[in-house]
């Protein structure tokens, strides 16, 4: 017959044998470490989580998502098992506080990197405007549009709730700027449909020192004070006034920067025509791109169209002259579009929180 109070002895486990156990076995818990929990009790403004310490961690409602939270039960359900961010260590009752923002705040960040490398154009709604720009939220992350980089007649308070497109200007989470532009999307969606030695037609916005900005469609695009005619020019305002309809040809496009550049220089019969016969400029426009167009594609073929022609006996020749070709280049008319014109770059503000 076994001994009972043997067996009592042999088998006994006493609250203090669990709690050296559990000492033996516990694992070590840092903030900043990844860890995974199951949602052992809800609670009215956060959640028990059970990650396998001595005592149940605790997630704050206020730490449960990146975006706003009114409720625990938004997010997480009983007995759910998932990924929690430890986000400081012990309090005096030995509990752990836990986070999930941090984890999809770490994800975001990746996910616009990744969005940026890959010149993603993305939509977002403007949450808010400030003085400098608007607001909006990319993968739950606050973003800044800088004024000089929204492309819209409206005032500023009117885009409240509007969707835009928008392009990566800026990411740096270091020191939490993610700041977007409207204008480069914009930009980028027309160089889409433009080429280079196309004319188009548009309307002179904005008037500087080094050249006049000319909306194209919706989206601006510069003529250079060098590309305004062969003649020497003093200033683009000795030529151009704002809201002059004009002729100009695209003689570069830069995705990457969101940059238009154009000429009427290049479209003169002859040097100085823009400012003496602007008219005959813009009726030999496109004759006149054609030729151009016909001497790019000569260069890049190594050709040189102004050499003199071989021929077979000695015989004096003159130099051959490319004849401009007569069939003639599509125009694009300008498209009807609230998009302003946007001014020349500026320095970015600081992404306003």
């Amino acid at each position: 017959m076994v001994n009972q109070k043997t067996l009592t002895t042999e088998i006994g486990f006493t609250h203090e044998d669990f709690a050296a156990l559990l000492d033996k076995y516990d694992y070590h818990f840092s903030p900043g470490d990844i860890v995974a929990g199951t949602v052992f009790s809800m609670e009215p403004r956060g959640a028990l989580i059970d990650i396998g310490a001595k005592t149940a961690a605790y997630i704050p409602i206020q730490e449960m998502s990146i975006n706003r939270v009114d409720a625990p039960e938004e997010v997480l359900q009983p007995n759910e098992t998932r990924e929690f961010f430890i986000l400081t260590d012990e309090n005096e009752d030995g509990q752990l506080t836990l986070s999930i923002r941090r984890i999809e705040y770490m994800r975001a960040w990746e996910r616009v990197r990744q969005l940026q490398n890959e010149d993603a154009t993305v939509r977002s709604l403007v949450f808010a405007t400030n003085r400098g720009g608007a607001l909006v939220r990319i993968e739950g992350l606050r973003g800044f549009i800088p004024g000089s980089h929204i492309s819209t007649r409206k005032p500023k308070e009117e885009l409240v709730s509007e969707e835009l497109p928008l392009k990566f200007l800026e990411v740096d989470e270091d020191r939490n700027r993610l700041v977007l532009s409207h204008r480069r999307a914009l930009v980028e969606r027309k160089m889409n449909r433009l080429e280079v030695g196309e004319v188009v037609i548009g309307t002179v916005r904005g008037i500087k020192p080094y050249g006049a900005f000319i909306d194209i469609g919706g989206v601006s695009g510069l003529l250079h004070i060098s590309e305004i005619s062969h003649d020497h020019i003093d200033t683009p305002h000795s030529v151009f006034n704002v809201n002059d309809e004009v002729k100009v040809m695209i003689i570069d496009l830069d995705a990457e920067r969101g940059r238009i550049s154009l000429s009427t220089k290049q479209l003169e019969p002859e040097p100085g025509d823009m400012i003496k016969n602007r008219d005959l400029v813009y009726d030999k426009a496109e004759e006149m791109a054609a030729r151009y167009r016909e001497q790019m594609a000569a260069k890049q073929q190594g050709i040189d169209l102004n050499a003199p022609a071989e021929v077979e006996e000695p015989a004096a020749v003159e130099e051959e002259i490319p004849e401009a070709t007569e069939e003639p280049v599509a125009t694009e008319e300008p498209i009807a579009t609230e998009e302003p014109v946007a001014t020349d770059d500026e320095d970015l503000p600081a992404a306003v929180e």
